[in-house]
Parts: C-alpha cells; sequence; structure tokens
C-alpha cells in the first residue's frame, strides 16, 4: 500500500499494516518485524508534515487502541487507550466531568501522536497536552510492556512523554485532568501593530490568546478565551451561526478562495482582506473543548516554531517585511499563540514561556521561500521547531536547543539499542 498523510507532502510505501487490538498484539508485530529485519513506525491520524511516521517497514495503526482504560475520581486522573482521537476523547472526558486542562485547535490527531509531537494549544497560564501525561505504559523494542511514570523509570518517562516515536510503541496514556469547565470566546478583527504592542496585556488579561494575522494586509483576527463559573449566564452560539462561520465560511467558501489564489497567485493580496472580513465579530460561551477545537477541512502546509516570547515582535516585524519584500502569496493567516513553560525534556516549552508563530500554505500552493526564510528568522531567536510540523534542523541543532538532549539520547540507547523505532527523520533529528 502506500500512506499518505492529511497534506499530502508525505509518502510511504510500508511492507505491511498492522492494526493491534492489544498490547499482546504489539509484542507480536514487534517481534515478526524484528525477525524480518524490519523497522516499526507508529501512524495516528496523519496530522504532521513531517516524515515522523515515514517507513517502508512495518507501520502499526492504533485505532482499535481506543477508549477510556481507567477512570480514577479521587485524582481526577484517566488512562486512555493510545490511538484515541482527541474529538473522542473529549467528550468521554466530558461525561465524566472532567477536561483535560488546555487543548490545540484541531482534534482529530489520537491523543499518543498529539502527545510524542507536543501539541500544545495556547494560554501563558497553562501548558501544552504533554504536561497534563503522568504516566505511560509502552511496548519496547524487546517487546517488554512497561509502566513508566515519576516514581517507576522516571528518565524514561521524560523522555518518551514527547518522544516522537523513538522509545516504543505507546499503548496507554494517563492524564491529569481537571473539572470540566466554560470559555467566554470573544473573537474581533484588530490590527496587527496594535495587537503585537499590546500582546503582553492580553496574554496576561485572557487565559487563552489566539491570534491570526492575514498576510499582505495589516488586518487580524484575535480570539481571547476567558474561563468562566457555572453561574455566568453565557451560551453557545447559535446553530446557523455555527454552521455559517465553521462550515460554509471556514471550510467551503474557503476552499473556494484558496483553489482561486492557485490558479491566480497574483489575487491574493486583494483576497486576504475579503478573508480577513469574512469572518465577523462573536461572543459566546461554551463547553471548553468546543471552544478549542474547531474543524479544519481546507489542506494545509505548517511550519511552526517556540520563540521566547520577548521575541515576538521582532519576528512578527521580521516576517511582515520578508513577505512584503518578496512575490510570495500566502493565502493561509499566521498563528500566533503562547503557553507556559513545562519539564518535559522535547517538549518545546521545556523550563521557557513560549510564542508559537505558525506559518502556513495551501497545500496546492508553493511556500515561495516563506518556510526558509521563517526558518532563518527563527534560528537568531533560538527557535525551536514544532516536532509535527516542517523544518529542516537536525541532531547538532537539536542538542544546543534542548538542555536535555544527551539525557534522550542515552535513553534511546538503552531502550532502543538496535534503532526498531527509526526512520530516516528521526535518524536526522536524534543522531544515528
Amino acid at each position: 500500500m502506500t500512506w499518505s498523510n492529511w497534506a499530502g507532502n508525505v509518502t510511504a510505501s510500508p511492507t505491511r499494516v498492522v492494526e493491534p487490538r492489544s498490547d499482546e498484539d504489539v509484542v507480536d508485530a514487534l517481534k515478526q518485524a524484528a525477525e524480518r529485519g524490519e523497522r516499526v513506525r507508529v501512524v495516528g491520524a496523519g496530522h504532521s508534515f513531517t516524515p515522523l511516521a515515514a517507513t517502508e517497514g512495518t507501520m502499526l495503526r492504533l485505532g482499535h487502541l481506543s477508549g477510556l482504560a481507567a477512570v480514577d475520581r479521587a485524582r481526577q486522573r484517566v488512562r486512555v487507550q493510545g490511538g484515541t482521537p482527541l474529538h473522542v476523547l473529549n467528550p468521554l472526558l466530558d461525561s465524566l466531568g472532567l477536561a483535560l486542562p488546555n487543548l490545540g485547535d484541531i482534534d482529530r490527531q489520537g491523543i499518543a501522536g498529539a502527545v510524542a509531537t507536543g501539541t500544545h494549544g495556547t494560554g501563558v497560564r497553562h501548558q501544552g497536552i504533554a504536561a497534563a501525561v503522568t504516566g505511560m505504559t509502552l511496548v519496547l523494542a524487546d517487546g517488554s510492556i512497561v509502566s513508566v511514570d515519576d516514581a517507576h523509570d522516571a528518565e524514561l518517562f521524560r523522555a518518551a512523554t514527547v518522544g516522537l516515536g523513538a522509545f516504543g510503541v505507546v499503548t496507554e496514556v494517563e492524564l491529569q485532568c481537571v473539572p470540566a469547565f466554560r470559555l467566554r470566546a470573544l473573537e474581533t478583527p484588530g490590527r496587527l501593530d496594535e495587537v503585537v504592542d499590546g500582546y503582553e496585556e492580553l496574554v496576561t488579561a485572557h487565559d487563552h490568546v489566539d491570534f491570526h494575522w492575514f498576510p499582505h494586509t495589516d488586518r487580524v483576527l484575535l480570539k481571547r478565551n476567558s474561563r468562566v463559573d457555572d453561574d455566568d449566564p453565557g451560551r453557545p452560539q447559535p446553530r446557523w451561526r455555527e454552521w455559517l462561520d465553521d462550515d460554509l465560511l471556514s471550510n467551503r467558501l474557503y476552499e473556494a478562495l484558496n483553489r482561486a489564489a492557485t490558479a491566480r497567485p497574483g489575487i491574493v493580496p486583494r483576497l486576504n482582506p475579503v478573508a480577513a472580513r469574512l469572518l465577523g465579530p462573536k461572543e459566546y460561551t461554551d463547553t471548553s473543548w468546543k471552544v478549542f477545537c474547531t474543524s479544519r477541512d481546507v489542506r494545509f502546509r505548517e511550519s511552526e516554531y517556540a520563540v521566547p516570547r520577548a521575541s515576538l515582535p521582532a519576528v512578527i516585524h521580521g516576517l511582515r517585511a520578508w513577505i512584503d519584500s518578496h512575490d510570495v502569496s500566502l493565502p493561509f493567516p499566521v498563528e500566533v499563540r503562547s503557553t507556559g513553560a513545562d519539564d518535559v525534556w522535547l517538549s518545546t516549552a521545556y523550563e521557557r514561556e513560549n510564542a508559537y508563530v505558525a506559518v502556513h500554505q495551501y497545500h496546492r500552493m508553493d511556500d515561495g521561500g516563506v518556510f526558509a526564510a521563517f526558518e532563518a528568522m527563527v534560528r537568531e531567536h533560538d527557535g525551536r521547531p514544532h516536532w509535527g510540523k516542517l523544518h529542516t534542523l537536525g541532531a547538532e541543532d537539536l542538542a544546543r536547543l534542548y538542555p536535555r538532549f544527551a539525557d534522550v539520547q542515552r535513553v534511546r540507547d538503552r531502550v532502543d539499542p538496535d534503532r526498531r523505532f527509526a526512520n530516516e527523520h528521526l535518524t536526522h533529528l536524534l543522531g544515528p
């Protein structure tokens, strides 16, 4: 078979695809791969833009390993099978009166893949999904099944949480949840300079801030989400408004605009002001995951880097100057978010508060050199690349950016000395 990721920019031809239904099935698949001399990669929803999951050996798909495995109501913790998609997990948690503290804006990923690549969301007083992980069950390269946490092989736990699939097959994840909560969402248009200049005040005043800047313009869509008490009278947005914004405008019409831009790239500077006006101001209150997550049917490629928050103005102004001075057409907005620091070894937020800047391009269009230019800019600010998004950094660069990188390599040598879980991209990232 030929496998392709969601964006269509990565393909692979595995010799076989295995869909395990238990840990023991995973053990059998690894033993058979070893006998055949094959490497093994795990694939989920394919929402990474990098070739992390690509393999010419055995591909494991964890779709049958889905659902809740255990619930600890007293500690508000759940154990979740590794293949559980976020869009399945979120309502399951809600039915228990629980929620994840933070989420990204896409919920198609499986929980193991979302954690392994560092999916993060936004909010300077909050952290990415990996920071909520309190334990994991892995099947190691030698076929052993291990459960790890801070009290049981803490080094493997810290290395394998945002682990890129390099340490074993994650079949269960234990998550520290919080009581289910609601968010008041406020979305308004703005001007780029004003939003960047007032960014620190914005992220201090609101729990979750996210803004989308439309290149070739100074227009911004600013999203501010704030947690509210149970007695807050706010209501969800009407069904007609949800359909209008999330289905018709954000997906169907936006796909048409991007197809027009593909045919005639020169019209993008005229299209983007129109796109910026399509989603007008709105305010509503709803369950946290319904506010965090949105439907993304229009396909794109993306590069995202985490930089120290103080570097955000320099990166945005540099990116704007480059776009304005080059013959490039970018119909997709640039997205900016922030999170607090965490202690996960390969997390982009390891011991650092970050601003995240994400550059997108429609999947049918050439990027015009913007991804390379963007990477050159963030290198000057110790930019750490999102593990699931486009970048070219290798082990030498990453060793400089991650203080525990040598420890990551040491743990990998211990649990996968034969590199059963390697592929070309992972070797580039972590070394041979």
